[in-house]
């Protein structure tokens, strides 16, 4: 007798909290001798399509689903006039719940649901920071900001969180992008905003802060005198020596 893999017997029931299995079994439970499993799917599809064509999902929360107030994607954390957006995020997928199934493993399952929520909350108009995530999932911050840039890395992306967007956080990743692009590239700093999806704003910054750190280093290598004659904080300035040093610019 073949043993049942332990990631079924474990996950296999929790794809029955999904709206397609609910139906599936309903048809299995009330109507047994009357559809067999291949018509069973086909009408569960039907009546899906069918509901999703008459209630759009932006007016409901489906199973695994939960509504979040994210920060509105035009404004700061920072800021005093901050706004807030509601945004409905999927936590938790039948497709995760498949993958889990098939042995998957959690930590995979967890840095693509990361990303999925990130990109969620930006297409209704919101941003998620580190912070929120940790909340959401119940981990640290730092914890979560790993998964996050191991997804990024691993799929040659920048995902729209507050870090990228707002130059909140440790993000000389970004930075390091951003400026080889303009300056070594040579291309155009609107184009560089949105293939990096940065504000223009937060990209001006970001060449007009390497521009002067670059020129008071040139001047006099010592990271206190760059400090103090630009006004740009220390770990900010090193970010742009290593940058410097590490590119050649």
């Amino acid at each position: 007798m073949i043993k049942t893999p332990d990631s079924i017997k474990r996950y296999n029931s929790a794809k029955y909290r999904f709206f397609k299995p609910v139906v599936v079994n309903f048809f299995t439970r009330e109507f047994p001798r009357l559809f067999g499993p291949v018509m069973r799917e086909r009408l569960a599809d039907e009546l899906i399509d069918l509901f999703e064509r008459l209630c759009p999902e932006s007016t409901r929360i489906r199973p695994g689903q939960m509504l979040w107030n994210a920060l509105d994607k035009n404004t700061r954390g920072d800021s005093p006039n901050r706004r807030y957006v509601p945004v409905v995020l999927s936590m938790i997928t039948e497709q995760d719940v498949d993958q889990l199934i098939k042995g998957t493993a959690m930590s995979t399952i967890s840095k693509n649901a990361i990303a999925r929520i990130i990109r969620e909350a930006y297409e209704q108009g919101g941003i998620l920071s580190s912070r929120d995530l940790g909340l959401l999932t119940l981990r640290e911050p730092s914890t979560v900001s790993r998964l996050r840039k191991t997804y990024e890395q691993e799929n040659g992306c920048t995902l729209p969180h507050t870090g990228a967007l707002h130059d909140m956080g440790s993000c000389i990743s970004h930075k390091r992008t951003i400026v080889r692009k303009v300056v070594a590239e040579k291309k155009d700093p609107a184009d560089v905003a949105r293939e990096c999806r940065h504000s223009q704003k937060a990209v001006d910054c970001y060449l007009k802060d390497y521009q002067r750190v670059k020129t008071a280093y040139e001047h006099k290598q010592d990271l206190d005198y760059i400090h103090m004659v630009t006004g740009i904080a220390k770990h900010v300035v090193k970010e742009y020596v290593e940058i410097m040093n590490h590119n050649n610019f």
